[in-house]
């Protein structure tokens, strides 16, 4: 399977290091999000590969939801459940929460279809700094703090009109704002999934965004232009 070299498997339990995690940030979703450094205080793997192992183990749905209850460290062990149904959770070895799942519809199998999604899903969520949420922040006058980003994914939720795909597919962005209260903001990415030039779905990408301070477009200017650098010779 193409995630195999990020995720190991033992019986049922399933282990994330962080240097796996940290090559699928880079290398798949492109996201240098400090949180996912494997040096980092707070690490912790990116939703995205949670998102891209539920698929693979559930397939896709019409119509599916993923919430991410809690943060996964290194090596945590995972259980995602063995059955299949409309509601699932995956949790850690102790039985917290860590990921929530509801899928409704009709589903599919196809390793192809599942592989196409993923790839093309986790660029366009991998993205989001600073393209899309460098100039949210701008609009609302606030950003993060740039010695410590606290920048998590929350939730995604999407739904597709058709499982039979013919081209290959393609996430675009829809719409994206910014809702601000206090210290605390809550990102929005609205995205259609196209199977060539037809459209065939769209989600919704929510972001939470911690320790807002004012606005200073001199300290956010060099932390992107850091980032970029990261990027760039990865």
């Amino acid at each position: 399977m193409f995630l195999a070299p990020y995720y190991n498997e033992s019986g049922n339990v399933v282990n994330i290091s962080a240097e796996q995690a940290s090559l699928f940030a880079k290398s798949k979703c492109q996201d240098f999000n400090p949180i996912h450094d494997p040096d980092s205080k707070r690490f912790c793997v990116p939703g995205d590969l949670l998102f891209a192992l539920a698929l693979c183990k559930y397939g896709i749905s019409e119509s599916m939801k993923f919430e991410f209850t809690g943060m996964v460290g290194d090596n945590v062990g995972l259980l995602f459940p063995q059955h299949d149904g409309e509601q699932l959770t995956v949790t850690n070895e102790q039985g917290k929460s860590l990921l929530d799942i509801i899928k409704q519809g009709n589903s599919s199998q196809d390793l192809t279809l599942i592989e196409n999604l993923i790839n093309n899903y986790v660029l366009f969520s991998g993205r989001n700094f600073p393209e899309l949420l460098m100039p949210l922040m701008e609009k609302h006058q606030v950003m993060f703090n740039t010695a410590r980003p606290l920048v998590m994914y929350n939730s995604m939720s999407f739904d597709l009109q058709s499982l039979e795909v013919k081209d290959e597919l393609q996430v675009k962005l829809s719409d994206a704002y910014l809702q601000v209260e206090q210290k605390r903001a809550e990102e929005f990415l609205h995205f259609d999934i196209f199977d060539g030039d037809t459209n065939i779905g769209n989600g919704v990408k929510k972001v939470v965004i911690g320790g807002l301070k004012p606005y200073d477009h001199e300290a956010i200017s060099a932390f992107s232009e850091a980032y970029q650098a990261r990027r760039s010779t990865f």
